[in-house]
């Protein structure tokens, strides 16, 4: 078995990396201090994918593994515990049951 990421994988790592580093590490002490939450790099976050992660494109998601999604949620957390938490939370127990469950109607009202 291969435990290597691909170069998609890296490059994807490397992209999201470099995002929580400008956008959401400089902000890690001042939210925990504070509890307010960092909402100007979510609303960063929806263009790129990460508010979708694992729904499909057909409803504005951005369709990636599970290996993707637990490195985009890892580097969140290498930045800030908290809204690391809140993402991963979102994509996996609001947006997945949604994916896996919901009707058509449902996936076109709140998928992204």
């Amino acid at each position: 078995m291969n435990f290597e990421l691909t170069a998609e994988q890296r490059e994807f790592q490397r992209i999201v990396h470099d995002f929580v580093d400008k956008e959401v590490r400089p902000h890690a002490r001042h939210v925990d201090e504070t509890g307010e939450f960092n909402w100007a790099a979510v609303r960063k976050m929806g263009p790129m994918g990460m508010l979708g992660l694992q729904v499909p494109e057909a409803y504005g998601g951005a369709a990636l593994d599970a290996i993707c999604a637990t490195i985009a949620i890892e580097e969140l957390g290498w930045a800030c515990g908290s809204t690391a938490l809140a993402i991963s939370a979102h994509n996996h127990l609001g947006m997945g049951p949604l994916v896996e469950f919901g009707s058509d109607a449902l996936k076109a009202q709140w998928l992204p």
